[in-house]
């Protein structure tokens, strides 16, 4: 069955009807099955806590990363489940023994929420936080690795950088990255959060040391799923962020990256037991098609407003820098009034962000997503565009 995003794939979704979604970057959107997977196994639990947490938890997750393991081609034991990717990449940033005058390498295109994390680490410890300028629009991806390597100084210790940015919404170039950084001798913590499910992930490949992504989000697995993955030459620098039970764990043949991440006291597994639905509701539904139809209708609406507003986009026009989701430049504007507008009066949940000084606006196309949806975005902002302008 040849799918197309439309129709089919919004009756799979609990999205509500009157609402046009071209936001599933920020949260993601579950899918009727998967949902309905989580509520069973929240169900499952309540059932009989004691056995379900006591006696059949690691048998349970094991079976949860399995799939998840072969789909982003790791090995079982080399990531675990965590609630997002902000904490994953904290888990890492704050295991690091971090030195004054050591440097974090990262770029301008980061998101927010790791920024703090940076300046919050190196506030206390004296290192320092650095973020590479990459000025857009992008040209080569050559281009890209030598703006961002010469950044690179001999007290560089870590290189943290995004898979698919935030704010900006660029896919770039980080398996070379990565390799120049393991010859050098410098650590690789990637911020997966909108790689897995938008775009094909294979971390053995990629060769990163620490790699975490939501699966919430473009994988539509139930919020609060997410994992992180460490190589396994690096797993004895990573400290769990509350230790419990899985500490100095005494379960012969069983990883201490795995007990000390995943046995962390009394918490609800249930999402993260739903990814392997999710995988398999992707699977199902002939994913690998539908992201490349998603991406044409991105495509659509990025020259669309690209053509209204008159501006460059960020990168060239190619599935090697933006896949599922685009950010362009927007005219001066009353960002927040823009965005209210937009909802109220148009039913249009599209975020409107603020980035070097810039005003952007992020569209995520996903399944469900039809050719009509952007045209509503298109008219609503050829509307709105001139009765938000800056004072």
């Amino acid at each position: 069955m040849n799918l197309l995003p439309g129709d089919y794939l919004r009756a799979q979704f609990l999205l509500r009807s009157d609402i046009i979604f071209l936001n599933h970057g920020s949260f993601g959107a579950c899918p009727r099955p998967v949902f309905e997977e989580y509520q069973r196994w929240q169900r499952e639990l309540e059932m009989q806590p004691v056995e379900f947490l006591g006696r059949r938890f690691d048998d349970l997750m094991y079976a949860a990363r399995q799939p998840l393991a072969q789909y982003v081609h790791c090995d079982v034991d080399d990531l675990v489940y965590v609630p997002n990717a902000t904490t994953g990449l904290n888990i890492v940033a704050r295991s690091l023994k971090l030195e004054a005058g050591e440097e974090i390498l990262s770029t301008d295109h980061e998101y927010g929420a790791l920024d703090r994390t940076w300046t919050f680490l190196t506030e206390k410890s004296g290192a320092i936080f650095k973020r590479q300028p990459i000025p857009v629009p992008l040209s080569t991806k050559d281009k890209f690795v030598e703006t961002f390597w010469s950044g690179v100084t001999p007290r560089t210790r870590v290189i943290f950088l995004s898979h698919i940015t935030s704010p900006t919404a660029l896919i770039f170039p980080v398996q070379e990255i990565c390799r120049r950084a393991r010859e050098a001798g410098i650590t690789t913590i990637i911020d997966g959060a909108h790689a897995v499910g938008q775009i094909p992930l294979d971390l053995t490949t990629l060769d990163a040391d620490f790699y975490s992504s939501n699966g919430h989000k473009w994988m539509m697995s139930a919020k609060g799923s997410a994992f992180l993955y460490a190589r396994r030459g690096m797993q004895f620098a990573v400290e769990p962020l509350v230790v419990s039970w899985g500490w100095r764990p005494k379960k012969p043949g069983h990883s201490k990256f795995v007990q000390e991440q995943e046995w962390q006291g009394t918490r609800d597994i249930a999402a993260f037991l739903s990814v392997p639905v999710a995988i398999q509701f992707m699977r199902e539904n002939n994913w690998e098609q539908v992201r490349v139809q998603c991406h044409e209708l991105a495509r659509y609406g990025r020259t669309a407003i690209s053509e209204l507003t008159g501006f460059e986009p960020p990168s060239p026009d190619s599935p090697e820098w933006y896949s599922q989701m685009v950010s362009l430049p927007l005219p001066e504007c009353n960002p927040e009034l823009l965005k209210q507008r937009l909802y109220d009066e148009y039913k249009i949940e599209v975020p409107i962000l603020t980035w070097n000084n810039r005003h952007l606006i992020r569209v995520s196309i996903q399944g469900y997503n039809t050719r009509e949806d952007v045209d509503a975005l298109i008219v609503a902002l050829k509307e709105l565009l001139p009765q938000v302008k800056a004072e």
